[in-house]
């Protein structure tokens, strides 16, 4: 499973500000005008991931800074990939090399594993084969850096081997999802009625976000049709055929995912949580159904009988649709807090729109199809789930890299949530406690993280000190201490992010 979100011990804006003050007036001096271009962007960029860190996330924070920020500069840059977005404005790249001259001067990185060796200005590579031996790394490890703009692999040890990826595996799920679907597509949840509206059916679109707010707005919008038509009291039944195959996980009954279904509410979760472990629902189906009959009831409509599952009728009609945030916010919630509800739907949806069953195997043909047409290294891949907690998945670091390089291609607009989910070292997600305010990788490493008993393992991208977005993909297996690894791995990281001397 992977790592439980947590909050940052200081605060992100103040870490922000020592990031954008550490030595920028006299990395700014004697800058070309094209690179103080770039030097000026990324401090726009420094400062709408502070208003993304205080806003909130999704739509509300993180994306809405990033295209604020754009909108800003006047429409340049970046790959409009939104509903919604202000006209003209487009986000903000999610790594730009403009990030790489606000790091900290010569000598003020002091963090173990945080120093550049001899050479790294010209090479970023040149340290990960010393780094590569840490015996915190396990018995087996793979890596893979590329430089985002040719393609080129710059590093790569083990690149084609398949190995365990736990949550990283999340970073091929969304891909396909987004390839298949596209970023605006939203998941539609829906109430039908009998001819005579006497029969009502709550039908699951598989949208595992669908919250309380949502329900009850769909509840009003069926009263309001029913008591147009004179009808008071209904007899209620909810529809979940939209997926098939068993509604557990492999690992059964877990904290970190809820029963696979098409209907639930906050991802069948049983406190106020909205990410990491939480108790589960056994029944999110029923008890959502449960949940619309009571709302149903507050609105005017009797609901005397407990709600049945079953089809909706052939002949029955639409009378209130609820629908998701878009795609590429889904995506984004999934790979910043490692969400395994959300990336299990993705591969769900994947299925249903390659005419697949949405199951565990039809999402497993799917993503695999989907990630073939994007050209990528599919030899040894086992997709055998889309969140990662099943051990069967095997992926290599070559898949890893080459999508988060797909994702930073101009030529696949699609993608961009990809990167801009990805959680930010040392501020977001499943890496806000990792990395600290001396580390030359804080703010400038955004990466998905993967944990498992035994497998670690690290992707994303990073700006090197010459300006190159780069994508890296570490994994490794047969690993003792969890902590000892993911140190290890942030050091791999860091050292691609680490400053000219």
């Amino acid at each position: 499973m992977d790592e439980p979100v947590k909050r940052p011990s200081v605060n992100p804006l103040d870490r922000l500000g020592a990031l954008t003050r550490r030595g920028s007036a006299t990395r700014l001096k004697g800058l070309s005008d094209r690179q103080f271009t770039a030097v000026a962007a990324g401090l726009g960029l420094v400062l709408a991931a502070g208003a993304a860190l205080a806003a909130g996330p999704w739509d509300s924070g993180q994306r809405k800074a990033e295209q604020d920020w754009a909108a800003a500069r006047g429409g340049t840059g970046g790959v409009h990939h939104e509903a919604g977005t202000p006209s003209g404005a487009r986000p903000a790249p999610s790594a730009p090399p403009v990030l790489a001259p606000l790091s900290a001067p010569a000598g003020a990185a002091d963090t173990a594993g945080d120093a550049a060796p001899d050479g790294a200005a010209s090479d970023p590579t040149a340290a990960l084969g010393r780094l590569l031996k840490d015996p915190a790394l396990g018995t087996a490890r793979a890596s893979v850096v590329i430089d985002t703009a040719t393609g080129k692999r710059l590093y790569e040890q083990g690149a084609d081997t398949p190995m365990t990826p736990a949550s990283t595996i999340k970073i091929a799920t969304s891909a396909a999802a987004l390839s298949a679907l596209g970023p605006h597509h939203r998941i539609a949840t829906t109430v039908r009625a009998s001819p005579d509206f006497r029969a009502v059916t709550l039908v699951g679109g598989g949208d595992p976000t669908l919250d309380k707010a949502a329900l009850r707005a769909l509840a009003a919008d069926t009263a309001r049709a029913l008591k147009q038509r004179g009808v008071t009291k209904v007899r209620l039944a909810y529809d979940t055929s939209h997926y098939s195959g068993p509604a557990r996980h492999p690992i059964g009954r877990n904290e970190n995912i809820a029963p696979l279904t098409a209907l639930m509410t906050d991802e069948g979760r049983l406190d106020r949580s909205d990410s990491g472990p939480a108790p589960r629902s056994d029944d999110p189906a029923g008890d959502t159904a449960r949940a619309f009959g009571e709302l149903l009831d507050d609105a005017g409509i009797a609901v005397p009988s407990d709600p049945v599952s079953g089809r909706a009728p052939a002949d029955s009609r639409p009378v209130a649709r609820h629908l998701s945030a878009p795609l590429s916010a889904l995506v984004e919630r999934t790979l910043t807090n490692s969400d395994n509800d959300i990336a299990e739907a993705l591969a769900r949806q994947t299925a249903v729109a390659a005419g697949e069953p949405a199951d565990f195997d039809g999402g497993r043909r799917a993503v695999t199809a989907r990630l073939g047409k994007l050209g990528l290294p599919l030899k040894g891949v086992n997709l055998a789930d889309g969140s990662g907690l099943n051990r069967k998945d095997k992926v290599t670091a070559g898949l890893l890299a080459g999508l988060l390089a797909r994702a930073a291609d101009p030529a696949h607009p699609e993608l961009r949530p990809v990167l801009t989910g990805l959680p930010v070292a040392g501020f977001t997600g499943t890496l806000s406690d990792r990395y600290t305010a001396k580390s030359a990788g804080t703010g400038l490493i955004r990466a998905k993280t993967g944990t498992l008993t035994g497998v670690n393992s690290l992707a994303g991208t990073v700006v090197d000190a010459r300006g190159r977005l780069l994508a890296f993909a570490f994994l490794a297996s047969g690993t003792t201490s969890p902590s000892e690894a993911q140190s290890s791995l942030d050091a791999l990281a860091t050292s691609l992010a680490a400053p000219a001397r």
